[in-house]
């Protein structure tokens, strides 16, 4: 199979990630309290009474729902996270029902605690299992199987690979975020703290931010129920139906090189990415938030969109695989011994199957420039459970 020849297979939804996956971000939607008729209602995004969607500018962000908040709402991320990854003592999960409680009580209640003085704003948190609890129940569940090693993977520190327990908080104000992680660990027994990383974003829309490297992310993301069903959510097929509205993520934290990245120049940058960098437009033409032409040529027969360019490595098309909903973060942790900035991105996605993204990540090894100007210094994946509420409890 050459470049200019997609392979068959992934849905036309699926092939709207044109813009990569290695620097991306995204998120969409969100969800209210059970319908009348017993379900769960999709993660369509709800305005409020002012026309304001649930969420943006430190608005309230439900956290009960089919589906856990912090992953499609609200559907523009928050600017500011804390990742807490921690090691579990033996496989007991019984102690789910209290932490769910407990992230129902910090996020819903208007007065003041000790907490959050300034009461909840818009915080979420969402709560993940890795693999190896997943498997002592049964290693057959989207989940259990963990992250294979990627190009580059052989320098990662050991406490950044892997964990048992992922807590992801997001909020506008940062200063909540240590205190809400560590009131939330007491409820774990056993618990140890493996690492964690602050993270922030710029400002966007519905998910659309400028990524470190200074090019738009998020432009091409699943969004509606009908998207997020079909590439994120695990599904009535799941092996454990009661996992069905989990989703499988995957953290990778990459270190980048903006410095050497930026000494390009624009043109060659944008042969890089595979895009413009002012808003975002595919060079092979088309509207700014439009797939990626990648057939079309040049009149001396050049492919306009780069044979090792970001946009076309990381196009589903080559990989039959689905599309995935990116919500990544910068981070930046000072300097190294060696004078380097530890700064970069946390790569966070999510999709219905590991398969998503260990194939694409593979194909961006072997064929996206991109990669020469990351290198991996965190790597792990989570099962995110469904959603809870007040008489549905987290559980797993």
């Amino acid at each position: 199979m050459t470049d200019a020849e997609p392979a068959k297979g992934p849905s036309r939804r699926a092939l709207l990630g044109a813009l990569g996956v290695a620097v991306g971000a995204g998120a969409a939607g969100a969800a209210g309290a059970l319908t009348a008729t017993g379900s769960w209602p999709g993660e369509t995004q709800q305005p409020d009474a002012g026309g304001t969607p649930a969420g943006s500018s430190g608005q309230p962000v439900l956290a009960s729902g089919r589906y856990q908040a912090g992953i499609a709402r609200p559907a523009t991320p928050q600017h500011f996270g804390l990742l807490l990854v921690c090691d579990l003592d033996g496989t007991d999960t019984s102690w789910l029902g209290a932490l769910g409680q407990r992230i129902l009580e910090l996020t819903t209640k208007a007065t003041p605690t000790d907490v959050l003085p300034d009461g909840p704003g818009d915080l979420t948190v969402t709560v993940g299992l890795g693999p190896r609890i997943v498997a002592a129940r049964d290693a057959s569940l989207p989940g259990a199987e963990d992250l294979p090693s990627f190009a580059g993977d052989e320098t990662i520190e050991p406490h950044r690979r892997g964990g048992d327990l992922l807590l992801a908080l997001y909020s506008d104000d940062p200063s909540v975020l240590t205190a809400v992680g560590d009131d939330l660990l007491t409820l774990v027994p056993g618990a140890t703290p493996r690492w964690r990383q602050r993270l922030f974003r710029g400002h966007g829309e519905r998910g659309v931010v400028r990524n470190p490297f200074g090019f738009l992310d998020g432009v091409i993301v699943p969004h509606g129920d009908e998207e997020l069903a079909e590439n994120v959510w695990i599904g009535s097929g799941a092996a454990d139906a009661a996992l069905a509205a989990g989703t499988v993520c995957v953290i990778r934290r990459l270190r980048l090189d903006t410095a050497r990245f930026a000494a390009l120049g624009t043109p060659a940058q944008e042969r890089v990415i595979g895009r413009e960098r002012i808003d975002g437009t595919p060079l092979s033409g088309g509207p700014k938030d439009g797939e990626v032409d990648l057939n079309a040529k040049t009149p001396e027969g050049e492919f306009i969109t780069p044979l090792r360019s970001h946009a076309r490595a990381a196009h589903p098309s080559f990989t039959g695989s689905s599309l995935m909903l990116r919500r990544g973060y910068a981070f930046d942790d000072g300097l190294l011994p060696n004078g380097e900035a530890d700064a970069g991105l946390a790569f966070i996605c999510f999709q219905n199957t590991l398969r998503t993204f260990v194939v694409t990540q593979q194909r961006l090894d072997e064929n996206d420039d991109l990669m020469k100007y990351a290198t991996p210094t965190g790597s792990a994946t989570f099962l995110i459970l469904p959603g809870f509420s007040a008489s549905s409890p987290l559980s797993f």
